[in-house]
């Protein structure tokens, strides 16, 4: 077969999760007016199931519509669902074109693909994993079953081939475990999890974890998380864990020391996209398999090869006695505790890798390179962490739970974009008497969207008009730095690059649903995931590009 070697994902108006390799999540075209509803798109037939499963709750990762001038590829499921069980259900993708404005259906392709295993428990995901496909080489390539890739032609919808990177080890399984991704000449990259084939294999350590290639001709190159991840504890290594519940208020003195537990082998965190930043160095975040307070930015050279790797622990100083109640006060820490250290195990906080979140690297236009972590003592809100090119830990926003923040250019700087809830959660554990949900003066209970400067300044943060949460894990931003957000609430919302609101829409009310990514076509419709439905919204039809 004749493979194209230049990348039609060069053309391509959206083609992954992020729009781009660095996942910016911006577009130069202006989009267009909130005017009606174009169209809408069933994604997930199942969602009355998994919401009466889940108790009022969506704990589903969706992926981005992929976009190509009039194409449109939208992840659908099928099969049937099972409560407790991913396995039964099936993950595809639906073509579309638009005929004027009209969507219109032209085929439909199933995956074998099969998300990491659900075991409940407390221990594992609970979230559904995502599955994202991709355009790229002319190609929609889309998860398989293990670390298989299928390649699809994107006219007829028929499977060309299967591109398989090997085998994972006896009585282990393997697991496509986050979203494709294509650089500018038209590799894919991705991480896979090996899992052991057993009941439980969250409770047990992995054999191992990859980073795979796959070259526009279809030739694979592994690495495993044990060959790039340097400076991590040992799989058997003791990594100190966390205080119990018995020992409320934590910690429970100044000088204490929680029991350790063993780390377990590094490998990818679930729903990671990597990134790829201009001069080819690729970014993933890896963790320990029992303990995500142990994770890990690694950044491998464009041969990959290890070229550094930057701990995401004992950066952060920002939990007793600063966003927590004072000490020895309701919601605060124990009496004493040591300014800015995390509760639970009474260090400097750590940016924890869960898996039950979708952040992946986003690389920003001077390369430096931002994540979205999560931290339980600051309210559940996480914090986005800020690294140099070079590895260096720059700083940190405390937000930065389950998003990927939307980044664009203006006046030779740059702005980045970012949802910043503060949920109405205990403060730093779950337990009524000690971690009520009171918050400190100046910092009440709220949602809104914040614009950060490069030094992570708030440039103007501006409030839910409804009171609900903002449900995005990749903004869009348009080609006037008009960023488009999702709510809770029904609505989807344009907000103006001065933090002022543009206008807004009504869809459909999607309370408790999974963050989720808004779209931008190269007509500037944009595109929407409420319920499990992809919903679009525009107005006359029209192509502009923007200049900034």
């Amino acid at each position: 077969m004749n493979i194209p070697t230049v990348a039609a994902i060069l053309f391509a108006t959206w083609p992954q999760f992020g729009r781009d390799a660095a996942h910016t999540g911006s577009t130069t075209v202006a989009a267009q007016p909130f005017q009606t509803v174009l169209a809408s798109v069933v994604m997930d037939p199942f969602v009355s199931a998994e919401l009466a499963y889940y108790g009022t709750d969506l704990y589903v990762h969706y992926a981005a519509p992929i976009i190509d001038g009039d194409d449109v590829f939208v992840e659908v499921k099928g099969g049937t669902f099972t409560p407790g069980n991913w396995s039964t259900q099936t993950w595809g993708v639906r073509a579309l074109r638009w005929q004027g404005n009209r969507l219109v259906e032209r085929w439909t392709v199933t995956s074998d693909w099969q998300p990491v295993p659900f075991t409940g428990g407390g221990v594992g995901p609970f979230f559904e994993p995502v599955f994202q496909p991709i355009l790229a080489n002319g190609f929609l390539y889309m998860p398989g079953s293990g670390s298989s890739v299928l390649r699809v032609n994107r006219d007829t919808g028929a499977i060309v081939d299967r591109l398989s990177p090997g085998s994972p080890p006896p009585n282990s399984r393997d697991f496509i475990s986050g979203p494709l991704v294509a650089d500018a000449t038209g590799n894919i990259y991705y991480n896979v999890l090996v899992l052991l084939a057993t009941s439980n294999p969250w409770i047990v350590d992995i054999p191992n974890g990859w980073l795979v290639r796959i070259a526009p001709d279809g030739t694979t190159k592994v690495v495993t998380d044990s060959s790039i991840v340097t400076g991590a504890p040992t799989p058997t290594a003791q990594c100190r864990g966390v205080f119990a519940d018995t020992d409320l208020p934590w910690p429970p003195s100044p000088a204490a020391i929680p029991p350790s537990v063993t780390c377990g082998s590094q490998r990818p965190g679930l729903n990671v996209a990597p990134a790829i930043a201009n001069d080819g160095t690729i970014y993933t975040v890896s963790r320990a398999h029992f303990n995500s307070r142990y994770g890990y930015l690694v950044a491998l050279n464009p041969d990959l090869t290890p070229k550094w790797t930057a701990s995401l622990r004992d950066r952060l100083n920002d939990g007793c006695n600063v966003t927590l109640p004072p000490n020895g006060t309701p919601g605060g820490c124990n009496a004493g505790a040591f300014p800015g250290v995390d509760p639970a195990d009474n260090t400097n906080g750590a940016g924890r890798v869960h898996d039950d979140s979708s952040s992946s690297p986003m690389i920003a236009p001077d390369g430096s390179v931002f994540y979205g972590a999560y931290t339980r003592y600051n309210y559940s809100q996480g914090h986005l962490m800020h690294f140099s090119a070079s590895g260096v830990y720059l700083g940190s926003f405390k937000f930065g739970w389950d998003v990927t923040p939307g980044i664009y250019q203006r006046n030779n700087s740059y702005i980045i974009i970012i949802k910043d809830n503060h949920y109405p959660l205990r403060s730093y554990c779950d337990n009524p008497t000690f971690c009520p949900n009171v918050r400190p003066a100046g910092d009440p209970q709220g949602y809104f969207v914040t614009a950060l400067n490069p030094t992570l300044q708030v440039l103007w943060s501006t409030p839910s008009p409804t009171g609900f949460e903002w449900c995005i894990n990749g903004p869009a931003i348009d080609g006037n730095g008009v960023s488009y957000i999702n709510s809770e609430d029904g609505f989807l919302y344009a907000i103006n690059p001065d933090g002022s609101l543009r206008q807004s829409i009504k869809l459909t009310e999607a309370i408790g649903q999974a963050y989720t990514p808004v779209v931008i076509d190269d007509h500037g419709r944009v595109y929407a995931e409420k319920a499990g439905t992809v919903f679009v919204v525009g107005g006359p039809l029209r192509l502009r590009a923007v200049r900034r």
